[in-house]
């Protein structure tokens, strides 16, 4: 095998397939924020501390981060229909597991573990999506559809878990998982069909998996929780400088072993450099709105959360028509053309909902800029981990998808740590009207800062290869 478009049309059903890949990426896209609203709920039931209650969110994206490259490399040497399968019994297990966790220490382990399910899972969808359909049109379709559940995902999170946490308690957030993860795993089976068989001589790299996924979840450690432990703190200072050590003795054995988890070489290529600092920064910024958006409807508005989780429904659909045209475009100008035109649309969408926020301002108000803020969100994520992978041969698209989605990852981390100390430099201290009032500032500050971080985006995105323009006969 030697490109990314040699397993073109090996889905036996390819539409039934592609429905089945973008329904696991909405599961990923789900759990990475549905517990948001579910917060306060999950505090008071289980006895969570304020320093303590962080954790149900950081234990998830600690995982994810830190294993995504070991699990890039399981599928490319034991196969995507392996590891999809695999990835969706772990979220499966781990959420029943939160579901029935009746103290702190159980939930955030069942966090964990769904953590490590999205690391098996999401390098496992891409490489299908990116090796199961033909380059062109039909994979620009299969991209739009999967991403529309993904970006999509991210919003409908906010709106099930406040709908489900209204309803029926905050373990509604992780039983939901259960049917459906468990009925994707079974629905795999006879959909997505056995890959080949690996390439004799090919290994695991156990000291390069252990020194990265070890270096990735201790770097991710102190990026999340550097803001809520401070940045100073012992831990945060420690699991830095450690993550720092293991990940250049990762860089050390990468460069001198024979067959190595992480090539270096594929850095260097053109497309995969490009979109690993594209997600990095598109996760920076577009990845952390929906935590700020939250945070003014609930502490500037004092929406609850399923008035939250309601507000969010025209983000979504926004997202969801952004994911389609985007589809389209780059079927007609170029994945680098419709990249770059959503996220200049993205960017000025984020700008207008900047300026629209303020404590006397009505949701009215936000619409317009949500609507453009969405459409450009959307493209964006539709187009980025296929522009990244492009390119890459098949056996490496494993690898490849899980490089891109590290510095997702990474990005939206560092991203958060800084927009939040920009969010809350003017609020210590305050209560009341006052509180209110900085609060509003400081999240069109933050918004603004991102809006000038996605430009930035929108730049660096011009790095990717250029569409190859027909010949025209003589």
């Amino acid at each position: 095998m030697t490109g990314n478009g040699n397993q073109a049309g090996r889905f036996r059903r390819p539409g039934a397939a592609l429905t089945l890949l973008a329904f696991a990426q909405l599961i990923i896209s789900l759990d990475y924020n549905i517990v948001y609203v579910a917060l306060p709920e999950i505090g008071s039931a289980l006895g969570f501390s304020a320093q303590t209650l962080q954790w149900v969110v950081s234990a998830y994206a600690v995982a994810f981060g830190g294993f995504l490259l070991s699990g890039g490399r399981a599928v490319d040497l034991l196969g995507p229909r392996r590891m999809f399968v695999l990835g969706l019994v772990v979220y499966a297990v781990s959420s029943l597991a939160g579901g029935l966790a009746t103290a702190t220490l159980p939930l955030v382990a069942a966090r964990a573990a769904q953590g490590l399910g999205g690391a098996l899972l999401f390098p496992a969808t891409l490489t299908l999506v990116s090796t199961g359909f033909a380059e062109g049109r039909a994979r620009n379709r299969a991209f739009a559809v999967w991403g529309t559940a993904g970006g999509s995902g991210m919003i409908l999170g906010s709106l099930l878990g406040g709908v489900l946490t209204g309803a029926f308690g905050w373990s509604a957030v992780f039983f939901v998982n259960v049917p459906l993860a468990g009925a994707a795993a079974l629905l795999a089976l006879p959909l997505v069909p056995r890959g080949g068989a690996q390439r004799s001589g090919r290994r695991f790299d156990l000291a390069g998996a252990l020194t990265v996924t070890a270096g990735t979840t201790l770097m991710v450690f102190a990026l999340v929780q550097g803001p809520e432990y401070g940045w100073t703190a012992l831990s945060v200072l420690g699991a830095a400088v450690a993550g720092v050590l293991l990940l250049t003795a990762f860089a050390v054995i990468e460069s001198r072993g024979t067959d190595p988890l992480l090539p270096l070489r594929l850095l260097r290529r053109r497309d995969l450099g490009t979109g690993a600092l594209v997600t990095f920064l598109y996760m920076a910024t577009f990845g952390t709105l929906l935590y700020f958006l939250t945070s003014y409807f609930q502490l500037v508005h004092g929406y609850d959360a399923l008035r939250t989780g309601l507000a969010f429904l025209v983000p979504m659909a926004a997202i969801v028509a952004g994911s389609q045209l985007a589809g389209r475009l780059a079927t007609a100008r170029g994945t680098r053309t419709a990249m770059i035109a959503g996220l200049v649309v993205g960017g000025l969408g984020t700008l207008v909902v900047g300026l629209s926020l303020s404590t006397g301002g009505s949701y009215l108000a936000l619409l317009p800029g949500l609507m453009v803020l969405g459409i450009g969100q959307g493209a964006g994520y539709t187009l980025m981990f296929g522009a990244a992978t492009a390119g890459t041969a098949a056996h490496q698209q494993g690898v490849a998808s899980a490089v891109a989605s590290t510095a997702q990852q990474i990005g939206g981390a560092v991203g958060l740590a800084i927009l939040v100390t920009i969010a809350s430099a003017s609020t210590n201290g305050m209560t009341g009207s006052a509180l209110r009032a900085a609060t509003a500032d400081g999240l069109r500050a933050a918004f603004f800062v991102a809006a000038a971080g996605i430009a930035l985006t929108a730049l660096v995105a011009l790095g990717f290869t250029p569409a190859r323009r027909p010949r025209i006969p003589a």
